[in-house]
């Protein structure tokens, strides 16, 4: 030991309380909350890539759901949201909270799952990939969409029946039929722009629309509306984009695609 370096058994020198500054928080500009599935392997990645700029900031936390996607571990989900949403920022303010489920959303309804998050964060702005969805058309203008989805046939015939009874017409959809949220989280990209690809080439598409927040989109989206010519969007896409326009952030992005240089309609 040198002869300069104090003894362990030495009594530490307190330096008492030294002086400190409080920053803006991260979220300065916009605090987004974030109900997150617990099997969701993609939602938290696609966010960090679209909400990437200073003072944006997002905070989420996990609930419990089942892997297999049936109407009835939906319809489970229901009185999980206003707990969960209990646990994101407690005490702190935030200006928007998103629930990260668009079957859920259509098996228990967006006035539903809107509530219970309100049980918790009373008259915050919300939103899911259902609502951001339906905003994204309008602000795309597009009424008929392409709908391609990982689940059973029965939810994805469910979730298109949804769609077109609040106006928006689906003249085709197809699924991967990857009910495990878990595995729906593993299809490639390249296999959804080639699925996207074949429901573009259908008559009457004027939009994509893939379902589901497991599955990878955000990263294709430009490259794959420059090849189809018509606006692509998906679950966590669209719900990002309505996020950041509920929460007061108007900035276009447009590496992002067509709907990140677009407001609120």
């Amino acid at each position: 030991m040198s002869a300069l370096a104090p003894s362990p058994t030495a009594t530490p020198f307190d330096l008492g309380v030294l002086p400190s500054v409080l920053d803006a928080p991260l979220g300065s500009r916009a605090a987004i909350g974030l109900v997150v599935l617990a099997t969701d392997q993609t939602l938290e990645h696609e966010y960090r890539s679209l909400i990437r700029a200073p003072g944006i900031a997002f905070y989420e936390a996990r609930l419990f759901n089942d892997a297999e996607i049936t109407p009835e571990t939906l319809r489970a989900i229901g009185p999980r949201i206003a707990p969960c949403t209990e646990l994101i920022l407690p005490g702190l303010p935030l200006d928007v909270v998103a629930f990260g489920c668009t079957s859920a959303t259509m098996t228990l309804g967006e006035e539903y799952v809107f509530g219970e998050i309100r049980k918790a964060r009373p008259g915050i702005a919300c939103t899911t990939p259902v609502t951001g969805a339906l905003a994204a058309f309008a602000a795309l203008n597009v009424g008929r969409i392409g709908l391609l989805t990982p689940y059973a046939p029965v939810i994805n015939a469910n979730l298109a029946r949804y769609f077109q009874s609040r106006g928006i017409a689906v003249p085709v959809f197809a699924t991967f039929d990857r009910p495990d949220d878990r595995e729906a989280a593993l299809i490639s990209v390249a296999s959804i722009e080639a699925a996207a690809e074949t429901l573009a080439a259908q008559p009457g598409v004027e939009a994509i629309f893939v379902s589901c927040t497991s599955l990878r989109v955000a990263e294709a989206v430009a490259r794959l509306e420059q090849r189809i010519g018509i606006p692509v969007t998906s679950s966590n896409h669209a719900m990002a984009w309505h996020s950041l326009r509920l929460a007061g952030v108007e900035d276009a992005m447009p590496e992002a695609g067509r709907l990140f240089e677009r407001g609120i309609a």
